[in-house]
Formats: structure tokens, C-alpha cells, sequence
């Protein structure tokens, strides 16, 4: 007798979006806003792209440690990124980091774990951030995506949102000999829906269409004099008591 398969079971209901902490909003009005809009001369395009409430998987290229911070700046909302456990132990380090969104992954952990601990993420509301290589670039390209985030989206049941970061691979990449001033542009892209399954077809075909939507704003090169868009700007400090 043939046993009747279960249709698959929608996914769970997702929870407001988090607001963004005192701790956050200090270090992106303090730190991450001078350091992009100064010091790298940081201009964004495409944020009327970004959805500011609900969770969305954040994909992009990777080519510099300034990659997660930049992000969520230029986006305007945190985005949860995945860090080392040892990295929350640190004092002062592990609290900053923690309100910043990360979340901790043990050293050795499989990809099962990873996955589910970033589903997590989602279903709490957050943006959620992965880098499609998994690991930084030298040309700062995506060359060989992995469908980790392609399956977080078909989880969680939430959209992918493309993001190129330009030249960061050049201001601060593998191999590199100290950081370099040159202009970072980000260029945000639009969402991508979830994959209709989790098969790897689906995965796949999700993954490559972010893959080629990076790749081609990438192409596009800095963004231009005329297209300027400033990043948004940061969240408003709270009145003092």
C-alpha cells in the first residue's frame, strides 16, 4: 500500500521586526556612519528596495572584513551575520557584536547547525545576512555561490535581497597590505522570491539568479555622479533624559 505524502507544511508565522538597540544605533552613528560616508566616501543605491519590516535573507558578495557593518548601515536596518562563538567571550567585544546582530556559531559546528541557528534568526524577524561564496574574494565577485541562503529563504519562506558591495575587495581584501582609500559603493538590488522547495533544483536556480543580479551591478562599476544616492542615514539617537 502506497503511503500518502504530506503536502509540505507552510512555514512558521514570523515575529515582528526587532528594533534596533542603543548599543547599534551608537556604533552606526558613532563608527560605521563616519567610516563609510568619510573616510571610504560611501554612496548607496537602490534602499526603496530594502524592506524595513519583516525578515529577508541579505545576500552578497564578500570581499573585505568591512563587508557586515557596511551592510547593515547602508541598509538601515541590522542584519544578523554569523560570528565565531570565541568572538562573544571578548570583553566589550562580545556585547557590541551581539547587539549588532550576530549570532554565535561554535568553531566545528556543522552546516546543519548553522542553518538552523540563522533560521532562527529569520523566524524572530530579522534580516539575516550571508555572503553567497561563503568566504572573501580577492576579485570581489560571486564566482562559486553556495545554496545556504537559498535555503534559509526556503525555510523560513522569506525573500532574498541582492546586495553588490563595490570595492571593498580593494580597500581592504585577502592578501592585501593595509587598507586602502578607495570609494565603497553598494548597490542594492531587488528581492528575490523563496525558492518554491527545498529540492536542490529550486536552490540552485534561486541561488544563480542572485549570483547573476550581484555580478551585473557589479558590472555596472561605482555608482555615478548623477545617480548619487546617499545611505541612509542613521537611526535618530534617543532624547536624553
Amino acid at each position: 500500500m502506497r503511503r500518502r505524502r504530506r503536502p509540505p507544511a507552510d512555514p512558521p508565522a514570523l515575529l515582528s521586526t526587532p528594533r534596533p538597540s542603543l548599543t547599534y544605533r551608537l556604533i552606526s552613528y558613532l563608527l560605521v556612519f563616519p567610516v563609510f560616508r568619510l573616510l571610504f566616501r560611501g554612496q548607496t543605491t537602490g534602499n526603496d528596495n530594502v524592506p524595513l519590516e519583516g525578515a529577508v535573507v541579505v545576500v552578497a558578495n564578500h570581499g573585505s572584513h568591512l563587508d557586515p557593518p557596511l551592510l547593515g548601515h547602508a541598509l538601515g536596518r541590522p542584519v544578523a551575520f554569523m560570528a565565531k562563538a570565541e568572538l562573544f567571550r571578548v570583553p566589550l567585544l562580545g556585547p557590541i557584536i551581539r547587539a549588532c546582530g550576530a549570532y554565535p556559531v561554535e568553531r566545528g559546528a556543522g552546516d546543519r547547525e548553522a542553518i538552523r541557528t540563522a533560521t532562527d534568526r529569520l523566524l524572530q524577524g530579522w534580516a539575516t545576512g550571508v555572503f553567497l561564496d561563503g568566504t572573501r574574494q580577492p576579485d570581489g565577485r560571486v564566482n562559486q555561490p553556495q545554496p545556504g541562503a537559498a535555503l534559509l529563504a526556503a525555510r523560513a519562506g522569506v525573500p532574498l535581497l541582492p546586495v553588490a558591495i563595490i570595492n571593498s575587495h580593494r580597500a581592504l581584501g585577502p592578501g592585501g597590505h593595509g587598507p586602502r582609500l578607495v570609494p565603497i559603493h553598494i548597490r542594492i538590488g531587488t528581492p528575490i522570491p523563496p525558492p518554491a522547495s527545498r529540492r536542490r533544483p529550486d536552490l540552485d536556480a534561486a541561488t544563480r539568479a542572485a549570483q547573476e543580479q550581484i555580478n551585473r551591478m557589479l558590472d555596472l562599476g561605482p555608482i555615478s555622479g548623477s545617480l548619487l544616492s546617499p545611505a541612509r542615514e542613521p537611526p535618530a539617537l534617543p532624547p536624553r533624559a
